[in-house]
């Protein structure tokens, strides 16, 4: 999906917080204009900003993932070289505010540990096996070098961990490429890939033995021997760094396709948990477990097929499913299964096996959300006819529209033009011969309404940071008066503060979840 305008200034907001208004001159210029060399990065960015700048600034924003370095392949016969470009990475910027969400799914998964180890890599963006030993050696609290080795080896082994991708992918050259002839299935199979963006992170990106490799083997006489061994701090510091160990030349960094594939999967859990009952979610949940690692990407629309014993052998794995008999779960399926007027199935049935269908449970919540804004924003008459054109996913004409939505036919066309103006509608006129007035027909397009959506989303966001950055601001001198100090009027004050803030961020942190439903889902 395209970035939209409140996206962009959303992103270069973020990187500003976190990295100065320099660097984030660089991102807008990557994100306004597309793709550039260093060169064209230091003529177009709106800054004084010289060569050499802009490119410890890349490198800064490599590091943390913000930008991908490319080249595309130079024409046949042609003697020039391909010149190394750079594109910013729109999905990552964004993740950098999901930080608190990765490391609680980490904490809950595997332990605090590995929790620290993320944490890590969250704030340094890539760093070798012996850089997390050494900050975790600079640390207050250490853990030691082979709990740090254990977790790394840990978030791996879960994919929340991963090899970097390559530093330059070549790509081939689209105007050159043949087509080539295949069919309706293969095509659907061999799907290539809509943005430039995609392109790129798919040629970067290595095959699964290089970016989860198995490097990890018990030594005892390995450079990370524990702190009870016989040799010295010093040799022991030389040795956890030593390029003959295979694991410490690494490089690793986070794997956030797999924090958001999990917290899809969370989130499709929690609308089946509304939607049905609290067993179909124990038992949607287990179908996710139990074809999680043949997901290969995470706007996948079906789960592959499994059987009921698969999915019964998941369940009573988990305390919540134990008491749950197999003609429960096959109840739930039966349930998760069925459709009405207001809900689609969950789950399709398929010669004795069940397949996830994703992209219905997604649908029902973004329904939700669009629903619930058009309600509070242009009340219930506006709602009822938004939800009968959602319904229809056709055009309609007015007074059927007022018929079904049982609006007056006066008042109709002004909701519907309300919605129009903003958005929410496509509207078609139709010329009658013999009449003034145009013929109105109504529409839900459901893609000019996700991206709608998701602009006001990331303006609110927006706006939100901003309102917390100012209230913080305001308030930094009272904040920072020790606790001893803080008596009547000031107590009150601070409590205030706190509240306001604790308020302002679980705002932003429901809001940010919204965007993944659009967005990320």
């Amino acid at each position: 999906m395209a970035m939209s305008e409140f996206g962009i200034v959303y992103a270069v907001h973020i990187i500003t917080v976190q990295f100065g208004s320099v660097v984030s001159k660089v991102c807008e210029c990557l994100l306004r204009k597309g793709p550039l060399s260093s060169r064209d990065i230091s003529r177009l960015a709106e800054s004084d900003i010289n060569h050499n700048q802009v490119k410890d600034i890349l490198y800064l924003l490599i590091q943390h993932n913000c930008v991908q370095a490319f080249s595309i392949e130079p024409p046949d016969g042609s003697e020039s070289k391909a010149i190394v470009q750079y594109i910013v990475l729109f999905n990552n910027i964004l993740h950098r505010v999901r930080y608190n969400k990765f490391s609680r799914l980490v904490n809950e998964e595997l332990g605090t540990e590995c929790g620290a180890v993320l944490d890590g890599l969250l704030s340094n963006g890539r760093l070798t096996l012996g850089q997390l030993i050494e900050r975790d050696r600079d640390s207050g609290k250490t853990i030691g070098s082979e709990a740090i080795r254990d977790s790394l080896q840990k978030l791996v082994a879960a994919r929340f961990v991963e090899r970097i991708p390559s530093p330059e992918p070549v790509l081939g050259n689209k105007e050159q490429e043949p087509a080539k002839k295949r069919g309706a299935k293969a095509a659907k199979i061999l799907k290539e890939p809509e943005t430039l963006e995609e392109r790129v992170v798919e040629a970067a990106t290595p095959v699964d033995a290089i970016r989860f490799p198995l490097i990890f083997e018990e030594d005892a006489n390995s450079s990370l021997a524990d702190d009870n061994s016989n040799i010295t701090e010093g040799k022991r510091k030389q040795r956890d760094v030593d390029s003959s160990d295979p694991s410490s030349g690494v490089i690793w960094r986070p794997n956030f396709e797999e924090f958001i594939h999990r917290l899809r999967h969370k989130a499709c859990v929690e609308i089946v948990k509304e939607r049905r009952d609290e067993g179909c979610a124990i038992v949607l949940r287990a179908m996710l477990e139990v074809r999680r690692s043949q997901e290969k990407k995470v706007k996948t629309d079906n789960s592959a097929p499994m059987s009921i014993g698969s999915i019964y052998e998941e369940v009573i794995k988990t305390e919540a499913g134990r008491t749950m008999l197999q003609e429960r779960v096959e109840a739930c399926l039966d349930q998760l299964s069925a459709t009405s007027s207001y809900l689609p199935a969950f789950v399709t049935e398929m010669n004795g096996s069940y397949i996830v269908d994703f992209k219905s449970i997604i649908s029902v919540a973004q329904k939700d959300e669009i629903e619930a804004v058009v309600m509070r924003r242009y009340g219930k008459e506006a709602f009822r006819m938004f939800r009968y054109l959602s319904q229809e996913g056709r055009f309609v004409e007015t007074d059927k529209i007022a018929d079904a939505a049982l609006t007056e036919k006066k008042d109709t066309p002004q909701f519907l033009l309300k919605m129009w103006k903003d958005g929410y509608l496509h509207m078609q006129k139709l010329a009658i011969t013999g009449t003034y007035v145009p013929f109105l027909l109504w529409k839900v397009n459901k893609l000019i309404v996700t991206r709608q959506m998701l602009d006001e989303m990331y303006h609110a966001s927006l706006n939100l940071n901003l309102r917390l950055a100012h209230e913080l601001e305001s308030e930094k001198e009272l904040l920072m008066l020790p606790s001893d100090k803080l008596e009547g009027p000031l107590k009150e004050r601070v409590k205030k503060v706190k509240a306001k803030r604790l308020l302002l961020s679980s705002t932003m942190f429901k809001l940010d979840d919204a965007i993944m439903l659009f967005h990320d889902f």
